[in-house]
């Protein structure tokens, strides 16, 4: 599958969502650069789930527990240092995550926000993920839950890498997309072996400590 999991832009947005605006790696890059102002001596952030609502995003019931599931394992990766409380108020979160519609073969996409003075992000998953046709339902579940925690690292304050062990790699360097995903699926039996395997390199995990601490 081409593309990245950074995209020009998602199609219609979800009422009380940002401004539809062009995105790039350059982009991303000054999303971790504000991020880093006030995320390293965070604590403590707040997270809302769009539910799924949209039939016409390709979205599945299950989703929003994918994206839980990314959440905690930043978490989970952060050795105490990181704190991402649901909330249920989409108003109080300083990371929103949406499920949006656009182009064939695009992932997702993380823009920047201020929630009470504080720096936060709005992130867009596109579920309808799958090739067309594609039966297998865990291959599915897997490439939605890496977008959620590919975009959420942005959110919280990483850049895109030129490794392919990342699970913060950028498409825009290339290398072999289906087995990028495809690694991650032969890890998995049953869907609940996704909260087993994180997703995520020792690099990602390092660079997360590096900015936690």
């Amino acid at each position: 599958m081409a593309g990245s999991f950074g995209f020009s832009s998602p199609g219609p947005l979800p009422d009380g969502a940002g401004a539809n605006a062009p995105w790039h790696d350059g982009t991303v890059k000054l999303l971790a650069m504000l991020l880093g102002c006030w995320m390293a001596q965070a604590a403590t952030l707040r997270y809302w789930l769009e539910p799924c609502a949209a039939p016409e995003s390709g979205c599945h019931a299950g989703d929003p527990e994918l994206a839980q599931w990314a959440m905690e394992a930043w978490q989970a990766a952060s050795a105490g240092q990181l704190t991402l409380a649901r909330a249920a108020d989409r108003d109080n979160a300083h990371i929103r995550l949406y499920w949006a519609t656009g182009s064939a073969g695009l992932y997702g996409e993380t823009r920047p926000i201020v929630v009470d003075g504080v720096r936060g992000a709005e992130v867009f998953v596109l579920p309808a993920v799958a090739p067309p046709g594609g039966k297998d339902v865990l291959l599915r579940d897997a490439i939605v839950y890496l977008t959620c925690l590919h975009e959420t690292g942005h959110a919280l304050g990483l850049a895109h890498t030129a490794d392919f062990a990342d699970i913060m790699y950028s498409f825009q360097y290339g290398g072999d997309i289906r087995e990028y995903f495809a690694r991650y699926r032969r890890q998995l039996s049953t869907r609940e072996d996704i909260r087993k395997h994180a997703g995520m390199s020792g690099h990602d995990r390092q660079r997360l400590a590096e900015r936690y601490h």
